[in-house]
Formats: structure tokens, sequence, C-alpha cells
């Protein structure tokens, strides 16, 4: 088993078990401490998705910083049993839901309820992130004045996957990987 380390918050220093898949990519420790560091005043009371959730780092964190909900969202069963134990370690059951489907798939849907902030951090190389950010505008995911975060590998062009519809409000390059805050115009 694998862990990560949640950055701030209340379970500060605590850490999170994940499935050693090969698909499991958390987000390293310094790409999450930006990203909550641009999400400080946002984070607290919001209603997150965790799309492609994985080890589900991203979601905990924000659930460390006084999220109110988090929805998890993971295809890959072994990975869900996991997310589940941690929800549990955390005590964390009251604030989150896990769906064990395809990100994918149920952004496609409409939305039962718009969300503040929705972490996309989907496998690499599968152009899932520019088909999802298409559902989530398409399917009204996202409430007026939220954010959607994205990770991507470095070397993919950001007009690849984000289209006039939407303003990027930040952006940085860290080691392999890209990753920013994205609202809808």
């Amino acid at each position: 088993m694998n862990h990560v380390r949640i950055i701030g918050g209340l379970w500060r220093g605590r850490k999170i078990h994940f499935h050693p898949s090969v698909q499991l990519r958390p987000s390293l420790d310094a790409v999450r401490e930006t990203l909550f560091n641009w999400l400080m005043f946002n984070v607290q009371d919001a209603v997150c998705l965790d799309a492609f959730a994985g080890s589900g780092a991203l979601g905990f964190e924000a659930l460390s910083r006084g999220a109110q909900l988090v929805v998890f969202i993971e295809r890959e069963r072994d990975a869900v049993a996991v997310l589940k134990k941690n929800i549990g370690i955390l005590n964390a059951r009251a604030s989150t839901q896990v769906i064990h489907d395809s990100a994918l798939h149920l952004l496609e849907k409409p939305a039962k309820q718009p969300f503040n902030v929705i972490f996309l951090d989907p496998p690499f190389g599968k152009d899932l992130l520019k088909q999802s950010l298409l559902a989530i505008q398409q399917n009204d995911f996202l409430m007026p004045e939220g954010y959607v975060y994205f990770e991507a590998e470095k070397n993919l062009a950001l007009a690849e996957f984000v289209s006039v519809d939407w303003e990027v409000h930040r952006h940085k390059i860290m080691g392999e990987v890209q990753f920013g805050l994205l609202k809808l115009l």
C-alpha cells in the first residue's frame, strides 16, 4: 500500500493510503500546496467534486481545509475500497460521497447538483480533460464563480483541451506536469 500526506488543515500531516495501481498518480505535495494556496478562500464550506479521484488526495485535502462536501468518483474497484477505508479512518462519512463509476460517464449526464470546485486529474494521454471540460460546461456541473482544477502532462498545449468558453485563472508547470484553475466565461 502506498500513501500520500495531507498538506494542511485539520488533518495536516496525516497519511492516506492508496492502492498501488499503475494508473494512480497522486498529485505531488508541492502541486497540492500551490493549488490550495490559490483556493485558500474558495474551499471553506465548498461543495467539491473529485472526478478521477484515484487516491482521493485532492478531495481529502479540500475536506481537511473546511470543504462542506466532497463527492469522489472513481472507476477502479480497488481504489474505491481504499477511498472508503480512508473516509472511515478520518471519520468523514458525513461529508463525503463515493461513486464507483467512470467520471466521464457521470459528467456526460445532467448534474444532480453543481459544485464550487471540481478537481480533474485524469489519467494522462487519453484526451479525458477536453471531454470532461465540455461535459462540465454542457451539463451545468459548475456553480457560477466556481473553479475547475486541472492537471495534465507538461507538453500538452492548453489549446488542445481548454476551449474559448473557459478563462485560465491560474496556470503553472512543475516537473513533468502542468496544472491550473479554470473558470467559465
